[in-house]
């Protein structure tokens, strides 16, 4: 059974394409379009995986990812941004998250989501990691 990721962002072609890209990967993809959608989605279903921008309308894709921390600790989440902004890197390293700027690659991004379904608690590279 494949790994169900849910990917959140807010610009329609952005999460298309992103669906597209992890779905090359074999993984069963949901999609939303709002924080809102993507909050409800999380209170009813527990995804494998949370792909999440950081911008989403009024709202923040880190508020999706203490959502998803709090209902599970191990659960692996990517945030991704357009902009490489240390604060918001380290709040996602706080959160256990890993933090990827975009635009990410496909192999950059199904690299990273196998590596965090494998480990119980995944650790970005020292070149990565926030000190």
């Amino acid at each position: 059974m494949p790994k169900r990721v849910l990917i959140v962002d807010d610009e329609p072609d952005v999460l298309e394409t992103l669906a597209a890209m992890v779905s090359s990967g074999g993984y069963e993809v949901v999609t939303r379009n709002d924080f809102e959608s993507a909050r409800k989605y999380l209170a009813e279903t527990l995804p494998d995986i949370l792909i999440t921008d950081v911008r989403l309308g009024a709202y923040n894709g880190l508020q999706l990812a203490v959502l998803m921390r709090g209902a599970c600790s191990q659960c692996p989440i990517v945030v991704l941004s357009a902009f490489d902004d240390p604060t918001l890197r380290a709040e996602a390293a706080h959160l256990s998250a890993i933090y990827l700027a975009k635009p990410v690659s496909k192999k950059e991004l199904l690299v990273c989501i196998a590596g965090l379904g494998r480990a119980s608690v995944w650790t970005a590279p020292a070149s990565k990691q926030v000190h």
